[in-house]
């Protein structure tokens, strides 16, 4: 993201720096043992940006080579660790619905029916100039109806109308970075009215980050609002949440052991996002479990969302190479699993629907209530 100078980088920063110095004082890893780790991660899926520069898209024949490539790698890679309910680690596909192409969401959506993922949505917008409102509905609807024809996404209760979790591109949620890339200040309403139950888009690494951190909230402002989520309230047990879409963040600290080599990034942020400069590691999880994202009253169990951009090729052994391997291997066949944690692999789809578990009251193994609320509109094979 060579667009964020090293200004806003610091203003970014700052914003968030006094709740984060808060929560290090008064917030504490639960001591309970062993501690439930719900493990996600949203992958910001664009197979015709795989250089990860915006500017250089691919064609048609590269497109589909590389998701090929992905869909074919990918299981062999990681199959071979498994979590709690045996279930391997899987990519939720948040696709940019900007990019619709037919051929490619069949191939995707081919390989989350057979047990490796799930699609949601992803939505780059006013990138050159503003977007409209009604652009914008109207993308996110047929976008969401051509995935869930393909039996992707989801129904509340099994019923209804499909139900969809987003991450918005470049960061902007809701207009949150100055009305750059997005535009819409009612995108929260639009999003809410089209079906999304949940957003995954933070942290960001951008103007459009906002100084609420490591939470699981409902908005507390109007939805109609630019950048309603600046403000909500965390979700609790015995309080179902009332206003949707709900805000599911990753974990962001500052990394002491992480120092970069010139200003302003003397001191490393931990974001959450995998790739091929930053993989996966057990220094890296003891940070995640110290965010102890959770539903209040439910501290046991402990909401873990990464972050990845899967179609970038540099970011590779990060996502099916060496670097996840070693950290699968060492997360859990490692001395601390089933003793001081339990892991649990989950989609975003079944990480809210365990938050509405907890919502609810429930107790127990939270790899129970995978399908609680949001069940898919096309079962997977069972792998």
């Amino acid at each position: 993201m060579n667009w964020i100078t090293a200004s806003e980088r610091i203003r970014t920063n700052l914003r968030w720096f006094p709740a984060y110095f808060w929560q290090r004082c008064v917030r504490r890893s639960p001591d309970v043992r062993p501690m439930h780790l719900v493990i996600a991660l949203a992958d910001h899926f664009e197979p015709v940006n795989s250089t990860g520069d915006s500017k250089k898209r691919v064609n048609g024949h590269e497109w589909e080579h590389r998701l090929k490539e992905w869909c074919r790698e990918y299981p062999v890679a990681v199959d071979a660790w498994r979590d709690d309910e045996g279930k391997p680690l899987r990519h939720t596909y948040f696709f940019p619905a900007e990019e619709y192409d037919p051929a490619m969401i069949d191939r995707l959506s081919e390989h989350c029916h057979s047990g490796w993922g799930e699609i949601e949505i992803h939505l780059h917008h006013g990138v050159t100039a503003p977007d409209t409102a009604e652009h914008t509905h109207r993308t996110l609807v047929e976008f969401r109806d051509a995935l869930a024809a393909r039996g992707c996404l989801s129904r509340q209760d099994g019923v209804g109308p499909p139900r969809y979790a987003f991450v918005h591109g470049n960061w902007a949620l809701a207009n949150s970075a100055q009305g750059r890339f997005c535009g819409v200040d009612e995108e929260m309403q639009i999003l809410a009215s089209t079906g999304c139950y949940a957003d995954f888009t933070l942290p960001a690494p951008t103007s459009a980050q906002i100084s609420k951190i490591n939470a699981l909230y409902e908005c507390a402002l109007p939805l109609n609002r630019s950048a309603p989520h600046r403000q909500g309230s965390d979700l609790q047990c015995d309080r179902a949440p009332k206003i949707f879409p709900l805000i599911i963040q990753g974990p962001l600290l500052l990394d002491f052991g992480r120092r970069k080599n010139r200003w302003p990034y003397l001191l490393g942020i931990e974001n959450g996002e995998l790739s091929g400069n930053n993989p996966p590691t057990l220094r890296r999880l003891q940070l995640w479990r110290e965010a102890a994202i959770t539903v209040r009253g439910r501290p046991e169990w402990l909401f873990i969302k990464l972050h990845c951009h899967g179609m970038v090729r540099r970011d590779e052994p990060a996502m099916f190479g060496v670097s996840i391997q070693r950290f699968l291997r060492e997360l859990l066949e490692g001395p601390g699993n089933r003793t001081e944690y339990r892991v649990h692999f989950v989609t975003a789809r079944e990480m809210v629907n365990i938050a509405l578990a907890a919502c609810d009251g429930c107790t127990g193994n939270p790899g129970d209530y995978r399908d609680y609320r949001f069940q898919l509109i096309q079962t997977p094979v069972n792998i």
